[in-house]
């Protein structure tokens, strides 16, 4: 590669260092301090602020960190246009692009079949001559991927319909291969606090929801804002066309929050659309298939109840404070027993709950992780290394109601809670399934965890209750 044909930064010094062991003590500082977010699946896209560092950095750490131990062929960077306008998107072709941590090599296979074959992707040199919203993607991802090839494309034609043919043609190239696709974008600009994460929870709750069409939509009527919404929408919906089923916003925060000045903020958002792989797929079934009831907790309420017993591990594993996770849902208030279980591989790692609800189910799930993690006496406490080893399972339980007749407990849909005097034990319904047992082998094995005879089941003093559970 000849020296005129690499794209030299336009923001090093400025929106972030021009040094590079600066920059990379940087980063690094930015991912440690960043959640760790169980993302069950294969990363398909990111979404990541676009400001400076000293501003997005913090929140574009919790995108990146999801990176971790993952390799890709190629990384798309869908980028909007700030300085040039055209129709389009502009696709930079020539040599590579420089950072201060290195030149990051481009993928020309991929790019050559993007000029080829549309006839709305070209090469506009004002496109990418002066733009920050790509060039500030790049360090990150050396750092976190640091073998990667680019395909640096930034769009000026925002609306639903060009999204739509843009994601058909990425969606071809990328078939068969490993491919992140990276959407640049901020949120809501120079509102009140307030104001901007009123128009930033929208966002968020389309992106939450994995629906680019309503994002679209909600953008079209002014109902929320984002400067990158073209790159957004284009990449969720490429996403879905290569198999993406999941959505999770990892982190929000505004410019108030890093300098508190609260007058005229701009908001920023991280984001992870990804796929469940077959092997996650068939443990999740493997564990609640046939098991318990549905209580209506939604795919997003149940991946944030995951997401707060996480941190709640994380946080006492590391001791750091426990990270601000927003509780949109009254379902999180609501008072209910449940058991947070912990696996690592095939085996129990910890299991503890509550029966009854005495807290909000938020805190309880946080409070259950917790002891599962550190306090279960079956187990020694959780070590750092094992954080990104294990398996969280919530059960979130149904009343108790004292049963006369053993004949009403079903396999597969109850468990069971055995009091005897000072002695009392309790089995998830997923327990029998698991170890394949019958309603009699179910009441025996309660019998022992209570530290009863197997048959005290049987005599008129042993009190039989019964209950239900939303595995997941």
């Amino acid at each position: 590669m000849t020296k005129e044909k690499i794209r030299e930064s336009v923001i090093a010094g400025s929106w972030y260092s021009d040094d590079p062991q600066t920059l990379k003590h940087e980063i690094a500082r930015y991912l440690e301090n960043a959640d760790i977010s169980s993302i069950e699946g294969e990363v398909v896209g990111l979404v990541a602020p676009h400001a400076g560092y000293m501003y997005s950095g913090g929140v574009a750490a919790h995108a990146y960190k999801t990176l971790k131990g993952r390799s890709f062929d190629s990384v798309i960077v869908l980028a909007p246009s700030h300085r040039a306008y055209f129709k389009g998107a502009s696709v930079y072709p020539l040599g590579g692009y420089r950072t201060p941590l290195g030149i990051v090599p481009l993928d020309h296979e991929t790019i050559a079949l993007l000029l080829k074959h549309s006839p709305f992707i070209e090469y506009i040199p004002e496109a990418d001559a002066q733009e920050h919203s790509l060039e500030i993607q790049l360090p990150f991802l050396q750092v976190v991927l640091r073998d990667f090839r680019l395909v640096p494309i930034v769009m000026a034609t925002q609306s639903f319909d060009f999204c739509l043919k843009l994601a058909n043609i990425l969606a071809e190239v990328c078939k068969g291969r490993r491919v992140l696709i990276v959407a640049s974008s901020d949120l809501s600009h120079y509102h009140s606090y307030k104001e901007a994460k009123q128009l930033d929870q929208l966002v968020i709750d389309r992106v939450s929801s994995f629906d680019p069409q309503g994002l679209s939509e909600a953008l079209r009527k002014g109902e929320c804002e984002a400067c990158g919404a073209g790159p957004i929408i284009t990449m969720m919906l490429t996403a879905q066309k290569l198999g993406a089923d999941h959505a999770k916003v990892l982190h929000y925060a505004n410019s108030g929050d890093i300098t508190g000045d609260t007058r005229g903020v701009v908001g920023y958002m991280a984001a992870a659309i990804y796929k469940e792989t077959g092997q996650t797929k068939s443990k999740h079934r493997e564990r609640s298939e046939k098991v318990g009831v549905d209580l209506g907790l939604s795919q997003e309420e149940k991946e944030t109840l995951r997401h707060i017993a996480y941190e709640a591990i994380r946080s006492r594993c590391l001791g750091k404070p426990f990270p601000k996770i927003p509780l949109t849902s009254p379902k999180f208030k609501e008072h209910r027993g449940a058991f947070v279980c912990l696996h690592k591989g095939k085996e129990l790692r910890g299991c503890i709950g509550m029966i009854e609800g005495r807290e909000p189910l938020h805190q309880t799930i946080r409070d259950m992780a917790v002891q599962a993690a550190f306090a279960d006496p079956r187990f020694c406490a959780l070590q750092p290394e094992e954080l990104d080893q294990i398996d969280i399972e919530i059960s979130v339980l149904t009343p108790l109601e004292r049963i006369q007749n053993p004949s009403q407990i079903e396999i597969g849909k109850h468990g069971i809670w055995i009091r005897k005097g000072a002695y009392s034990g309790l089995l998830l319904p997923q327990v029998a399934i698991e170890q394949k047992w019958d309603r009699n082998t179910f009441l025996e094995w309660t019998c022992r965890k209570a530290g009863l005879q197997p048959d005290a089941w049987k005599e008129p003093d042993t009190e039989i209750y019964i209950f239900s559970a939303d595995v997941f």
